[in-house]
C-alpha cells in the first residue's frame, strides 16, 4: 500500500487525487493533507481519510481547526512554509502529490526530493522558477518527478517506450480558454467573473485566470522544457479547443503520437501513482463519431502575449521566469480584486521583466529574492 502525502488537499486537483483513493482504497493510504483556508473541507476530509498529521496556512487556522476536530482522534496539526515541508516529507509518505498552487509549492517540492520521495507534480511553478536546481537534485536523489498536468502527463506516456533523442517537436495543447474567440479590441471589458468560465475545466480562480490569459500554456512550456530536457524551439502550442488530445509528441521520422481522452484529471494523476500499471477510474472513452472533427490553431500572440513571456523565458533563463512568475501572481490577484483589467496583468509581467536585471545560474537563495522582487514591484505598479 503506497502511503500519499496531497499538498493541496482540497483545490481541484487534491480533490481529484482523493476521489482515486476512494475507487482504490486497497492501494493507497492518506499519510498527511495540507490546505491554506478552507477549514470546513480540511475537517471533513480528517475525518473521512484519518492522516497522521495535516497542515494548514497559519497558527490561527490550525488552533480554528484543532476546535473543530471534537469527537475524532486528531492527527497533528502543523502551520505555514515548515507544516507543508513537514508534510512534503512525512516518513511513513512513499509518493507526495504536490497541488498546491503558486510559489508556495517549491520549498515542499524541494523537501520531497530530499527526502527520497516520489513527486507526483502538478505544481508548475516549482519548475517554472527553479526547474535547473530541481531537476539537478532530483537526479541527484535519483527521485522520479511524474508529471501530473493532463498536457506533460501526455508528453510522458508518448516519450516512454520511444528514445528521448529521436524526439523533434513536442505539441503541447490548450483549450484557448475563454476568450479564445473573442476580440482582442473587447479585452478591456474582461470582468473576473468572464474570466473565471472557463468552457473545459473546473478548476480553482488563479488557475482559471491564468487559462484565459493563457499563462498557464507558457507556465506548461517552461516547465515541458524542464521535465523532458527541450530546447524552447521543439515546444509548439496549439489550441484545441475540445480538450481531446492532451498534447502530442513528434518524432524525427515524422511520426507523431498523441495521447487522449475525456477531460478529467484523474487519468493523469492515476497514472503518475500507479506507473507502471493502469488503474481503473470508471472513465468513459470520447465520443468520436460525435465529435465530428478535431480542431487544431495556432494560439494568437499579440492577443495573448504570457505565450511570448513565457518563451522569452525559457531562451533567457537565469531569474527571469521566476520574475515573470511573480509578477503573474501578483496580477492575477489584482485582477481577481478588481484593482486592474484582464489586459493590466500583461502590462504588470511585461514591465517587471523589462526593469530585471537576469541573473545567470542562479542558485535557490537568487531565485527566491528575483521572486520577491517580481512581487514587489508588481505591488508598486499596482
Amino acid at each position: 500500500m503506497k502511503g500519499l502525502s496531497i499538498l493541496g488537499a482540497t483545490g481541484s486537483i487534491g480533490s481529484s487525487c482523493l476521489d482515486i483513493v476512494r475507487l482504490h482504497p486497497d492501494r493507497f493510504r492518506v499519510r498527511t493533507l495540507t490546505g491554506a483556508n478552507n477549514l470546513d473541507r480540511m475537517a471533513d476530509l480528517i475525518e473521512e481519510f484519518r492522516p497522521e498529521m495535516v497542515a494548514v496556512l497559519d497558527e490561527e487556522k490550525a488552533v480554528a481547526l484543532s476546535r473543530m476536530l471534537k469527537g475524532i482522534s486528531k492527527p497533528e496539526i502543523l502551520f505555514g512554509r515548515t507544516g507543508y515541508v513537514e508534510a512534503a516529507s512525512w516518513p511513513t509518505s512513499d509518493a507526495v502529490v504536490l497541488a498546491m498552487v503558486g510559489a508556495a509549492g517549491l520549498l515542499p517540492a524541494l523537501a520531497a526530493v530530499d527526502a527520497g520521495k516520489q513527486v507526483a507534480l502538478a505544481n508548475k511553478e516549482t519548475l517554472v522558477m527553479a526547474g535547473e536546481p530541481v531537476m539537478a537534485r532530483a537526479r541527484e536523489k535519483k527521485v522520479e518527478i511524474l508529471p501530473v498536468d493532463s498536457e506533460h502527463s501526455a508528453i510522458f506516456q508518448c516519450i516512454r517506450g520511444n528514445r528521448a533523442r529521436d524526439v523533434q517537436r513536442v505539441f503541447l495543447t490548450a483549450s484557448g480558454g475563454p476568450f479564445r474567440t473573442r476580440p482582442g479590441s473587447e479585452f478591456s471589458d474582461i470582468t473576473p467573473e468572464d474570466a473565471l468560465n472557463h468552457p473545459t475545466w473546473n478548476m480553482g480562480p488563479k488557475i482559471s485566470i491564468d487559462s484565459a490569459s493563457l499563462m498557464n500554456k507558457g507556465l506548461e512550456v517552461i516547465e515541458a522544457m524542464h521535465l523532458f530536457d527541450l530546447a524552447p524551439e521543439k515546444i509548439e502550442v496549439l489550441v484545441h479547443p475540445q480538450s481531446i488530445v492532451h498534447s502530442m509528441v513528434g518524432f524525427k521520422d515524422g511520426a507523431v503520437m498523441a495521447q487522449m481522452g475525456v477531460p478529467d484529471m484523474k487519468q493523469a494523476i492515476a497514472y503518475a501513482l500507479s506507473l507502471p500499471e493502469r488503474l481503473d477510474l470508471n472513465t468513459p472513452f470520447p465520443d468520436f463519431a460525435g465529435l465530428g472533427g478535431l480542431i487544431f490553431e495556432r494560439p494568437d500572440f499579440g492577443k495573448f502575449p504570457s505565450l511570448e513571456f513565457a518563451f522569452e523565458a525559457c531562451r533567457r533563463k537565469g531569474t527571469l521566469p521566476a520574475v515573470m512568475n511573480g509578477a503573474n501572481e501578483i496580477a492575477v490577484q489584482a485582477f481577481l480584486e478588481k484593482k486592474i483589467g484582464f489586459t493590466g496583468i500583461f502590462d504588470i509581467i511585461s514591465t517587471c521583466m523589462g526593469l530585471h536585471t537576469c541573473i545567470d545560474n542562479p542558485d535557490l537563495s537568487g531565485i527566491i529574492e528575483a521572486d520577491s522582487w517580481a512581487r514587489e514591484k508588481a505591488l508598486s505598479l499596482i
